[in-house]
């Protein structure tokens, strides 16, 4: 066994570095002037991505550019309201206009409003909706249309363990998450035939300077540790290789999925 697999030739195509290699191409990423957004951003600058990072606060934005642009490639910042989705398509041809391509698109931005689902007003369940799912439809869109011109592209949708499992107070998030995954899917479908792969990562609860005050509640962190078979909360740095396969020509024939990054959670 050990002799034929020394036999085996490995070509260009099969070369792991060319097959995760991401330099060179263009990638739009929402909710990315800080936190787990920001972090991805950077990995993927320092893979030698050019990168539109797309959020509502310009000076957040700003900031993060220049910080993420020392690694030495293009970065524009875009302010923008994902909710405006009538916009949408306006600023990707922005985007598209300025790089002159668009390879991939992370979807990102995300929020939750924590409440007991018998006092969620309909106001609070139409903010998560429309940032959660409603703006990830008519982004992938906007994007999509790109994509499938130049018949190819990587569209990676920011899912969550939630879209599997029920949790307190996320009656709207965990619908806009399950509405992910299946949205992923149908995208998938659609624009298989254009080679637009559409896939998605489901973390579980992510230890970041925006969640630290939730977890000082002990009982709290006590509680979700329970439920994480690999006993820790996990960190933006765990999604970094799922990130570049997605993201990569190594998953090339992957479309609709959701890959989970969750500890074990989901296996119960």
């Amino acid at each position: 066994m050990k002799n034929r697999l020394v036999e085996v030739k490995i070509g260009d195509r099969l070369d792991i570095n060319h097959l995760f290699n991401l330099s060179g191409k263009v990638a739009v990423i929402t909710g990315a002037s800080k936190g787990i957004g920001k972090d991805l951003a950077h990995l993927l600058a320092q893979a030698g991505t050019d990168i539109a990072i797309v959020a509502r606060n310009k000076q957040q934005l700003e900031e993060a550019a220049h910080e993420i642009g020392q690694t030495g490639v293009n970065v524009l910042p875009v302010a923008f309201d994902l909710t405006k989705v009538e916009e949408t398509a306006q600023v990707m041809e922005g985007i598209y206009k300025h790089f002159g391509k668009i390879d991939i698109l992370i979807n990102n931005a995300g929020i939750n409003v924590a409440k007991p689902a018998e006092v969620l007003t309909s106001q609070e369940w139409d903010t998560v909706l429309d940032i959660n799912l409603k703006s990830v439809f008519f982004t992938s869109q906007a994007a999509g249309k790109y994509m499938i011109d130049q018949k190819k592209g990587k569209i990676i949708n920011m899912s969550s363990q939630m879209a599997f499992v029920g949790y307190y107070k996320r009656a709207a998030y965990s619908s806009s998450k399950g509405g992910i995954t299946q949205l992923t899917k149908a995208l998938a479908i659609e624009w298989a035939p254009h080679q637009v792969k559409v896939n998605a990562i489901a973390p579980t609860f992510i230890e970041t300077p925006m969640t630290k005050q939730m977890f000082e509640d002990e009982t709290f962190k006590a509680e979700v540790l329970s439920r994480i078979p690999l006993g820790r909360l996990a960190k933006t740095e765990d999604l970094f290789g799922g990130l570049v396969y997605l993201a990569s020509d190594c998953s090339d024939m992957m479309t609709g999925q959701t890959l989970v990054v969750d500890g074990g959670w989901t296996v119960w």
